[in-house]
């Protein structure tokens, strides 16, 4: 399809000022519209009239006056794999796509920060920073972009050790919806000054402003790093494991937990032999005898709830096998249904219901008889559902969504949140209202004082 010949309806004026700046940078492609309208989630695509690829800050200011001009909606793009809708073109718009700005700005090794666009990935960050001795460390299991990651509020596998995005943002560069050009914060890692702007664009989802630059904390790559696998009988002794650990201040530095159906899954999918059973994948960072003092500790642990078949390895590529294994466990999920459609969600729990969370939504999925492997991130408490739903069984699209509302309220009623690190997009908005009810009304105010015409990614996290 030609430019031409695609019919933009009521966002022309704003498009074609945009093909007269950007040319070929502005595509009207159906199907490069349709895969920007889509990201790894169950919901459908929903494509944007427009993609336009901007390659720095200045450039997508000029992106957004635009629309803000035309009251055009904006959707800020980075990889796609965002799970709760967050690039869908609810309200068709303009989607500016980041990957084009995927430049390390600069490094500052002595302050253990460095400053990045948000196109470049966390595996891209981490092959730059490899011959420096530093690390970035979190991460989300895909190889997301940095922009999408801190807009996401994201964490992953390291999150018990290292902390989440809104630990590890230092600054953000932001477009606002009017155009105009911000800096959050400065490097320093600590300010008193003003109100932290960081924080409330760390977790945004592109509702409040489009991030064009990210300063991050870094860490030293550590000495020793030691993985291991152990069994138990029950999930809910492996839980228990997991909270006597933190309890006990064992800086692990991942702790993660897979059921009996998910390890099955892997071994298929993986090419792996782990035993079919509740399984703790763990890692843990330090000197060489202070990462063999924290796994000793951790085994004599785990043998009081019965763990046991423990595996140990410090060898680079046994460990990337079992982390790639971890990270790779939606397409495990798939792998067991070729035909079914993948419906990932999380909860998070203070540590202490933990075992209840998920025993009873252990329970919950025997009775509906679905296939739903459980996967999480149990050092801080967050846990992961992968529902394998046949798309055109209506029945059974039901009760999957029936069983995720369960699990939430299950959650919500334990102290907990209804996302751990997906975000809300648009497929968790009533959530959101359920669990921090007026403070909803609080958080519409700043959409408004910050977006009034509601151009930014609209229709995400709340309605307005």
């Amino acid at each position: 399809m030609s430019q031409l010949a695609y019919d933009y309806g009521p966002c022309k004026p704003a498009i074609d000022e945009l093909i007269a700046r950007f040319g070929g940078r502005v595509s009207l492609s159906e199907a490069v519209r349709d895969k920007f309208g889509k990201d790894e989630s169950f919901h459908p695509s929903l494509p944007p009239d427009a993609v336009v690829t901007p390659h720095n800050t200045e450039e997508v200011s000029e992106i957004v006056t635009i629309c803000a001009r035309h009251r055009v909606p904006v959707i800020p793009y980075g990889t796609g794999t965002a799970l709760e809708g967050h690039v869908g073109a609810l309200h068709g718009g303009v989607c500016i796509n980041m990957l084009d700005m995927n430049q390390v700005v600069e490094v500052h090794a002595e302050d253990l920060d460095v400053v990045v666009q948000p196109g470049v990935t966390r595996k891209q960050l981490n092959e730059y920073l490899r011959d420096s001795g530093l690390f970035f460390p979190i991460d989300p299991g895909a190889d997301a972009s940095i922009g999408g990651m801190a807009a996401c509020r994201a964490s992953g596998t390291n999150a018990v050790r290292y902390g989440t995005m809104r630990e590890n943002v230092l600054a953000l560069t932001v477009v606002l919806a009017d155009g105009r050009i911000i800096q959050t914060s400065r490097r320093p890692r600590k300010s008193a000054a003003g109100y932290d702007l960081t924080r409330l664009f760390v977790g945004s989802e592109g509702t409040l402003g489009v991030i064009t630059e990210i300063t991050l904390r870094l860490y030293g790559i550590p000495e020793s790093i030691t993985s291991a696998v152990c069994t138990f009988p029950d999930v809910e002794s492996a839980v228990n494991t997991v909270i006597t650990t933190i309890q006990f201040g064992i800086p692990v530095a991942r702790i993660e937990l897979i059921d009996e159906t998910q390890i099955e899954a892997i071994n298929n999918y993986s090419k792996t032999d782990f035993q079919v059973a509740p399984t703790l994948f763990l890692e843990f960072h330090g000197t060489e005898a202070y990462a063999v003092e924290q796994a000793e500790s951790l085994v004599e642990i785990a043998t009081e709830f019965g763990g046991g078949n423990f595996k140990w390895t410090a060898n680079t590529e046994e460990r990337n096998r079992l982390w790639q294994a971890r990270h790779d466990v939606a397409y495990a999920c798939k792998a067991m249904r070729p035909k079914g459609e993948i419906w990932a969600t999380d909860v998070c729990v203070p540590i202490s219901r933990l075992a209840d969370c998920i025993t009873e939504t252990q329970a919950d999925i025997k009775d509906t008889g679905l296939l739903a492997p459980i996967a999480g991130h149990v050092g801080d408490g967050n846990f992961h559902l992968c529902l394998v739903v046949d798309p055109d069984d209506q029945k059974e699209r039901d009760r999957a969504e029936a069983l995720h509302e369960r699990m939430v309220m299950r959650a919500l009623s334990m102290g907990g949140t209804c996302t751990g690190e997906h975000g809300i997009g648009y497929g968790k908005l009533d959530f959101l209202v359920a669990e921090h009810g007026e403070a909803v009304s609080v958080m519409r105010s700043l959409k408004q004082a910050l977006d009034p015409d509601n151009i930014m990614n609209p229709g995400k996290i709340l309605r307005v």
